[in-house]
């Protein structure tokens, strides 16, 4: 049965409750993060082989006899879970850095993956299930020291409050916000590359390891994600870019690597500029960084920041989706 498949799997950018999606923590008491999905993506291409190999494209390229060979962990991982071991094709194509962008990009990948190979084989996952199936890759099958949320909000796209409960349920919010609303709330975001990746690993196992000597700060950066939700909806923006200082002073405290003197320097040239807010996207140390900035400052954030690459985005409604699909038999 030849033919050709593409998934269109989104970045994500995080703006409070980062940590409290760890085990850890919400094994103990209920975790939350507020996120949004954004428009720019991971694409996977798939397709069935004449021969009975698995060819691998992304950065490099892989051609193998069988699944246990790939060294792409999490492509592995997704065929090994799905059942497909053999006489299959996938590529993968990305809008940003491959590796340490801060945006969500392993989850991304592994959720695309997924979502590709289950429809390959005519059995579509939902949302929760593609979710959950890559939380199952990342955290049980190849022990990562990450949280729950990014599998979560690329599978459902959207801005959206998710709440991580003691028995590994995960409950998926919508933000209350009128399209108008958030179209304006857009429009005060900016995003630059810190030229610099980073192992989020390294990060994330030291924030973990210290997790129960901060679970006061976890529980200030969990009433920050129900602050920042009720800001959203009431369309107080300003005070939303506030309180996203006040969560990066206190995020920095978890673990020595989120921040550095080359992070601290530019945000602090960012705010001097007139932005009120911001955050390192993801884990820390490098990759993206989320600025809030009134309209009529951001041409002086940008003057500040000339020596980094703004990285122009929308917030996305879809989460991961098929957008090409031919099979003939």
């Amino acid at each position: 049965m030849p033919g050709l498949l593409l998934t269109q799997t989104p970045l994500r950018i995080s703006f409070f409750g980062g940590g409290t999606d760890f085990a850890e923590f919400y094994q103990q008491e209920e975790g939350c993060v507020l996120s949004s999905a954004i428009d720019k993506a991971i694409f996977v291409i798939i397709k069935r082989r004449f021969d009975r190999k698995i060819r691998l494209g992304y950065t490099r390229t892989e051609l193998v006899e069988s699944v246990d060979q790939l060294q792409h962990e999490l492509v592995r991982e997704a065929l090994l879970v799905s059942g497909v071991n053999s006489q299959i094709e996938i590529g993968t194509l990305g809008d940003i850095p491959s590796t340490g962008s801060g945006l969500g990009s392993s989850s991304t990948v592994t959720v695309g993956v997924l979502n590709a190979l289950y429809t390959l084989m005519n059995e579509p996952k939902t949302q929760e299930e593609l979710a959950r199936l890559a939380c199952n890759i990342e955290i049980n099958r190849l022990g990562k020291p990450i949280g729950k949320q990014d599998q979560y909000i690329v599978a459902y796209g959207g801005m959206r409050f998710i709440r991580f409960l003691g028995d590994e349920s995960v409950i998926v919010e919508k933000v209350n916000i009128s399209d108008s609303e958030r179209r304006r709330f857009n429009q005060l975001l900016m995003l630059f590359y810190t030229n610099k990746s980073r192992n989020s690993e390294s990060i994330l196992k030291e924030q973990r390891a210290g997790m129960h000597d901060h679970l006061d700060v976890l529980r200030e950066l969990k009433r920050m994600a129900h602050s920042g939700r009720t800001l959203l909806e009431s369309g107080d923006f300003d005070a939303f870019g506030l309180l996203m200082d006040e969560a990066w002073k206190i995020k920095k405290t978890l673990a020595p690597k989120i921040s550095n003197i080359i992070i601290d320097d530019i945000y602090s040239t960012a705010k001097n500029a007139g932005a009120l807010g911001g955050k390192i996207t993801g884990a820390g140390g490098g990759g993206f960084l989320l600025l809030y900035c009134p309209r009529e400052k951001q041409y002086q954030v940008r003057d500040a920041l000339n020596g980094l690459v703004e990285l122009p985005f929308h917030l996305e409604n879809d989460g991961s989706k098929v957008i090409f699909n031919y099979y003939r038999e």
